[in-house]
């Protein structure tokens, strides 16, 4: 049976997508009060949120085959109102929302109330240090208000090469064809993968070729990709360093894998406790160990070798190698082993963690399978950001931004050791040769989740160290320095000092 058509085909649609607006239920001579209506129901449900641009007249007069008077009237009737602005060019926009919806309003018509979003009363500092961290753990902290912050992890993002992201996009778009466009590689693009595989060589004294190379969105992604491989290979835990990234440990107990805690000291992990666990694959820091700073002796990394040519297998994760500033650059574990080395690495710490921009260098016998997952993942990364990263890595833009980033890294964390040594006397600092963040132990019988209370009740973040342990062990925090000015850092630190000596 053919669809009836008033004019020979099919018919015509009678309404509009934004927000299924349908003329025909208007009553006679009222339309634009029903339009009215309904575009105030829209706010007050949270379909229209404040900063929300309505079509214009024309264009919804078009769709719902009426007057654009009809419109206009209805946009004119909110604007009294003070729910609507006309901004000319830049359209009407929502600049307030009614209390509560019309009581007239037809039951169904609002979308359901999404989860309740993290706020500040469950970051509350009674909370977020009582108990195990849960796996929303960063998500109320970095939800929670400080002035100061001091969550380790992150770059200045002050200085993100705005403009030489932008000539590179600029470069990258004049140069694209429209095949790039289309569905790519699921391996990322072959101009990044080159790249990569030349900024390793000449920052990591890594020797890989491009084929090698897996461009994922970000570590995260690269160790949930790694959950079905693991598993396959029969491996149902990855031992870790203690004390080590909780964030680390979260995303491999997420795979349903445990993690046994393996001690490490000033050379790093203790390689018979390694042996001691069982466990047949190990994460590791071994550049820059966080939290510590311990960077991974070459006796050691013998001994690390020579178990993982035992059947074991090693994830070293890079995660901020590059931020190095009095010591002389260490080789990556996988430029010595490759076989039995996943190496992982990311911008996140170089240019900002937004970007989700990282790559894992696998070993031989699971690159296939980590493609192929990441096939059905996602197809691959975003192709325009990969090709922008791949030529600011080209023409040199990204070395410069490091050098800055060393620059500028460096006097900030002068600045909080100097704070450090007059709030914090007698506390102990480790890993100040390289990095974004310090640890630091005090002797203080106070828990360091308490410390850590305080200073987020006095407008301070930190990490309590406990959270980045499996294994007893002293207090501590651990402090990003990267992301804070220096006349900042010298307060925060001085309010930790003072929240310190009232628990102590």
């Amino acid at each position: 049976m053919q669809p009836s058509s008033t004019n020979g085909g099919t018919t015509s649609a009678h309404g509009s997508d934004f927000l299924q607006l349908d003329a025909e239920e208007a009553p006679v001579g009222g339309k634009s009060a029903w339009l009215a209506g309904r575009l105030r129901e829209a706010m007050a449900d949270g379909r229209l949120t404040v900063g929300s641009i309505l079509p214009p007249t024309r264009v919804l007069a078009a769709e719902l085959r009426v007057s654009r008077g009809v419109v206009a009237e209805a946009y004119r009737r909110l604007s009294e109102d003070g729910h609507v602005e006309g901004r000319r060019r830049g359209g009407t926009i929502v600049v307030a929302v009614p209390a509560v919806v019309s009581p007239k309003a037809p039951p169904g018509t609002g979308p359901s109330r999404p989860s309740a979003p993290v706020t500040a009363e469950k970051a509350a500092p009674g909370t977020l240090f009582v108990g195990e961290p849960g796996a929303d753990v960063f998500d109320m902290l970095r939800a929670a208000p400080a002035r100061i912050d001091f969550t380790p992890g992150q770059p200045d993002l002050t200085v993100f090469p705005r403009a030489a992201w932008l000539r590179a996009e600029r470069t990258v778009l004049t140069e694209l064809s429209a095949e790039n466009l289309g569905y790519g590689d699921p391996r990322g693009t072959p101009r990044l993968r080159r790249a990569i595989a030349g900024w390793l060589a000449r920052s990591r004294g890594m020797r890989t070729d491009p084929d090698e190379v897996l461009v994922v969105a970000g570590t995260a992604q690269a160790l949930t990709l790694l959950h079905p491989v693991l598993r396959a290979d029969g491996i149902d835990g990855v031992a870790v360093e203690d004390p080590g990234s909780l964030g680390i440990r979260q995303h491999l107990q997420n795979g349903a894998l445990a993690t046994p805690p393996v001690p490490l000291d000033g050379d790093g992990v203790h390689v018979e406790a390694l042996r001691a666990t069982g466990a047949r694959a190990v994460l590791l820091t071994p550049a820059h160990q966080f939290p510590t700073g311990v960077v991974t002796s070459g006796e050691r990394r013998r001994e690390l070798l020579r178990w993982a040519q035992d059947g074991g297998l090693i994830l070293e994760d890079d995660y901020d190698a590059e931020h190095r500033y009095d010591r002389p650059p260490v080789p990556a574990l996988r430029a010595l082993l490759a076989d039995h080395v996943c190496y992982m690495g990311s911008v996140s710490k170089l240019l900002a963690p937004a970007l989700r921009i990282g790559w894992v260098i696998p070993p031989r016998r699971h690159r296939d399978a980590l493609i192929e997952i990441k096939r059905f993942t996602d197809l691959g990364n975003a192709v325009l950001p990969q090709l922008v990263l791949a030529r600011l890595m080209e023409c040199g833009d990204l070395e410069r931004h490091l050098r800055l980033l060393r620059g500028r890294h460096r006097q900030r964390r002068d600045a909080m050791i100097e704070a450090i040594s007059e709030h914090l006397p007698g506390a102990v600092v480790h890993g100040a040769a390289a990095g974004l963040h310090l640890t630091v132990t005090y002797r203080a019988d106070v828990p360091d989740t308490e410390l850590a209370a305080a200073a987020l009740a006095r407008g301070v973040k930190c990490h309590p160290l406990s959270w980045h342990r499996q294994l007893p062990g002293p207090p501590g925090i651990v402090l990003g320095y990267a992301a804070t000015p220096v006349g900042a850092i010298a307060e925060g630190v001085a309010m930790l000092g003072e929240a310190l000596l009232e628990l102590a």
